[in-house]
């Protein structure tokens, strides 16, 4: 295809919830798309809303709170697809540590006070009575690696670590106080983000980029494609620990993670919906508002 579109897509850690991205990389379906991506990585899913806001960059793939608030509030922002709609994620705690309700006072690294990480804590720590700020403090200590260094360091006695980084955790002696899908088996922990602006300007464009996606997701989906999609995978997480590695992507396809055809899910949404009205990040009247935000336009084709 001649015809190249140049998008700039930004995330924060652009880790394994990434993984359809580097396979469309690594096995030319973006190419075959037209399409030539330019990759921002910005070590925080705030930065990564931020940038789509700006105009900095075209597209991110981030969780999806931050635009929600932005289009209830009258912003441009948008959904455009789901990258992620499950959470093979555990609440890790420091040795000693072993359930939810010993984590009273603690402190619980996440990337973000808004969006994502801490937005899981707070409905998982609302099971056992605790609620935030009174009963415990956040420390924003990064994306998932960072929060790793931290937790080694005792600068935190918790953190939502995805696997398989809490596998690795519970490897070298960490407490696993909580499988977070035992709590929240549906929700979108990572959405493809634009500007109604930007969208509307580049329609063919972004539907490119939604069937390019489509076809990675359905590729690592299907584990015939191991060879291709089991080193990307490693190089994303644990690189030194293959056996991990192994274990988590396994586990990640077995929770249908990756949605078909980047599809938002009724389910998924009004899950994060609601813990958006839970943790105050929207109030209960502006729940119907919040369907703003979607623009199935290019799922639908």
């Amino acid at each position: 295809m001649t015809d190249i579109r140049t998008i700039r897509l930004a995330g924060g850690a652009q880790g394994f919830n990434w993984l359809p991205v580097f396979v469309a990389e690594e096995l030319g379906i973006f190419a075959e798309h037209g399409l030539r991506i330019e990759y921002q990585r910005l070590g925080s899913v705030d930065k990564a809303t931020r940038a789509v806001s700006d105009g900095a960059a075209d597209v991110a793939i981030t969780p999806p709170e931050g635009a929600i608030a932005d289009a209830v509030a009258g912003g441009d922002l948008r959904i455009i697809g789901a990258n992620a709609q499950r959470l093979p994620m555990a609440l890790v705690a420091a040795p000693g540590i072993t359930s939810l309700a010993d984590l009273r006072g603690r402190r619980i690294g996440t990337s973000s006070l808004t969006e994502g990480t801490a937005i899981y804590v707070r409905r998982v720590l609302s099971t056992v009575g605790l609620e935030y700020p009174a009963d415990y403090d956040f420390v924003l200590a990064g994306v998932h690696t960072t929060r790793w260094a931290a937790l080694e360091a005792g600068e935190i006695d918790a953190a939502p670590q995805p696997t398989p980084w809490s596998l690795l955790a519970e490897r070298e002696g960490f407490e696993l106080v909580a499988e977070i899908p035992e709590f929240i088996p549906e929700i979108i922990f990572a959405a493809v983000i634009g500007r109604a602006q930007w969208l509307d300007a580049n329609p063919d464009t972004a539907q490119r980029l939604v069937h390019a996606l489509s076809e990675a997701h359905a590729y690592v989906n299907d584990p015939a494609g191991d060879d291709v999609t089991g080193p990307i995978y490693q190089r994303l997480t644990i690189n030194e620990a293959p056996e991990l590695a192994a274990a988590g992507l396994a586990e990640t396809r077995a929770l249908s993670m990756w949605p078909e055809g980047l599809r938002v899910a009724d389910a998924a949404f009004a899950t994060t919906v609601d813990c958006m009205v839970e943790t105050e990040l929207l109030s209960e009247d502006q729940r119907v508002a919040a369907s703003l935000a979607l623009d199935p336009r290019f799922t639908q084709s």
